[in-house]
């Protein structure tokens, strides 16, 4: 007959970490109603093999005034998710994306009653 050669399997790290559709819907979400209340204007995604970041941009000259990182190495010790602020300081980690996105939820919503 012939010979059966095994697929390849990937043993060791993926070669690129990215977001998932329901991952990157609600990050999406979010993005789009700070767009539409005026505060942000650019975003960028990297996927990199160590972490997926998006970042969101007041403009698009600047630093991004979040990122929104998933570390999957970070899993079970602080969480994958983080969110990081403009001058690199983390702000928010944890197991599950929405608790971490709560602090710029909270910021909407005072753009929004302003």
């Amino acid at each position: 007959m012939g010979i059966v050669t095994p697929f390849p399997l990937n043993a060791g790290k993926p070669s690129q970490i990215g977001f998932d559709r329901v991952e990157l819907t609600r990050i999406l979400d979010l993005y789009g109603r700070m767009v539409a209340a005026g505060h942000w204007r650019d975003y960028a995604i990297e996927l990199g093999r160590d972490a997926a970041v998006f970042a969101a941009f007041r403009r698009a000259a600047e630093r991004p005034e979040y990122r929104i990182e998933k570390r999957p190495a970070l899993r079970q010790r602080q969480g994958e998710w983080a969110l990081v602020g403009e001058h690199g300081a983390v702000l928010k980690r944890g197991h599950e994306l929405g608790p971490v996105l709560a602090p710029v939820e909270r910021r909407l919503m005072k753009l929004i009653d302003e």
